[in-house]
């Protein structure tokens, strides 16, 4: 138990009775039946719960903070390096940036009972595919506090239950987001069951809980590359997976250097610790003694340790040598590996080879290398003379996002309302039948 946790403590004696594979399948079917129950509740009785959950944020804010003070400590005296740091701790700013992203998705149109195409035979038959809720999600998570809270709006939003399994890094904080999801249920007359919490630190309970084929729909992976590799290797229903996120920024010859040094520092540094943060900085040996020196020293200056290979550190001698480990490397950290390459096809040839399908960004004049970047990089997002940081669901207008997928099917990058819901058809007639 952790310092300071007594046996009264209500996170670990309300969390406990999930701890056996008996309670892990109740929760699921708990949820289950939550998910029946909110699939035909109307708009407003959901955005009424959303509201109420942002609400709550603001009013238990110091609640919050506080819970939050005790992960970011435990987190501190384990040695946790400050990018990571960065992604638990939450401060006034953050909670209210968290209510707002709630809010911001109980504005977005409903995203169920959409006709999504629909035609009519020629017997009069009338055919429909209609926008419907999934029904179970199983998010599974690490470190950041603030999924909580979105992963929770954006699924009642959609119509869906969620069973949550966040990190033990963040339990104390998620524990108090999930009470606020909770009662703001409970007040807008929905199950609390709609939104549950599985305890932390147990590979075995997240096994369990891939594992529940008849209650569970759909499996939402976030995380690093062991948490990853341990779901796809245990799940039993269906998984789309939000990958390490090893994005690269290419800076093609003849770029505008002021423009590459402000994309570069702000994909690396303006919050290294998060997926869509660059990890690679490729620069083309064309231009590259123009280019390099001051993207480089703005980096260098910003705090960032470089890795570069020969030719990149001929032109910047403060970066370290990197190795083979470096490329293709999360970071999740101020460090970045550099390379200096050959153009746009050898860029090409780096990305397709270390890339993890998340983001990959060019910083070019050439309209002809734009438009061959849209169409041969082979991502989930690809990001033209802009930051990586801006494949992001609350910078694209989603309120929030759920992960960003590295999957194609059924959803592929950012991931908001519309990625969790799915079609039903509707055929209506009149007396019809086959001959």
């Amino acid at each position: 138990m952790a310092p300071g946790h007594t046996a009264s403590d209500p996170l670990a004696s309300t969390l406990a009775s999930a701890k056996s594979p008996s309670g892990i399948a109740e929760q699921c079917r708990r949820a289950r039946a939550a998910a029946r129950k909110l699939a035909p509740a109307d708009r407003a009785t959901r955005d009424a719960a959303l509201r109420g959950i942002a609400a709550g944020l603001r009013s238990r804010a110091q609640d919050l903070l506080a819970a939050n003070a005790e992960d970011v400590a435990g987190g501190r005296a384990r040695g946790t390096n400050e990018a990571l740091l960065d992604r638990l701790v939450l401060d006034p700013k953050r909670v209210e940036e968290m209510a707002m992203a709630v809010e911001e998705i109980a504005a977005l149109a409903d995203p169920l009972g959409h006709v999504l195409s629909e035609w009519t035979r020629p017997d009069g038959l009338r055919i429909r595919r209609v926008s419907v809720p999934i029904g179970v999600i199983a998010m599974i998570y690490e470190a950041r506090p603030n999924v909580t809270a979105d992963a929770s709006a954006l699924c009642l939003k959609a119509g869906n239950a969620v069973v949550l399994r966040g990190g033990s890094e963040a339990a104390r904080s998620n524990w108090a987001i999930l009470k606020i999801v909770q009662d703001a249920l409970t007040n807008a007359g929905l199950s609390p069951d709609t939104v549950q919490m599985l305890p932390p630190g147990d590979r075995a309970a997240i096994a369990e809980l891939l594992h529940q084929t008849d209650t569970v729909d759909l499996a939402i992976p976030r995380g690093g590359d062991a948490l990853l590799r341990f779901v796809r290797e245990n799940a039993r229903v269906p998984v789309i997976a939000h990958a390490a996120g090893v994005c690269h920024l290419y800076v093609d010859a003849g770029a505008d250097v002021e423009m590459a040094t402000r994309i570069a520092v702000n994909a690396k540094l303006q919050r290294p610790g998060t997926c869509n943060a660059i990890e690679c900085l490729l620069v083309d040996a064309a231009d590259a003694q123009r280019l390099l020196p001051p993207i480089a020293g703005a980096l260098l200056e910003g705090g960032c340790v470089l890795r570069g290979d020969e030719r990149a550190r001929a032109l910047v001698p403060r970066a370290q040598a990197a190795t083979d480990q470096d490329w293709g490397h999360e970071y999740v950290d101020r460090i970045l590996a550099v390379r200096v390459v050959d153009g746009i096809d050898a860029a090409f040839d780096h990305i397709a080879r270390y890339g993890s399908g998340h983001t990959e960004a060019i910083c070019t004049r050439n309209p002809v290398n734009a438009e061959r970047w849209r169409h041969e990089v082979d991502a989930a997002c690809v990001v033209v003379n802009a930051s990586t940081r801006l494949h992001d669901g609350g910078q694209v207008g989603m309120g929030a996002e759920i992960g960003t997928a590295t999957s194609k099917l059924h959803w592929r990058g950012t991931m908001g309302v519309q990625g969790l819901t799915t079609f039903q058809w509707v055929i209506d007639g009149e007396g019809h039948l086959r001959t």
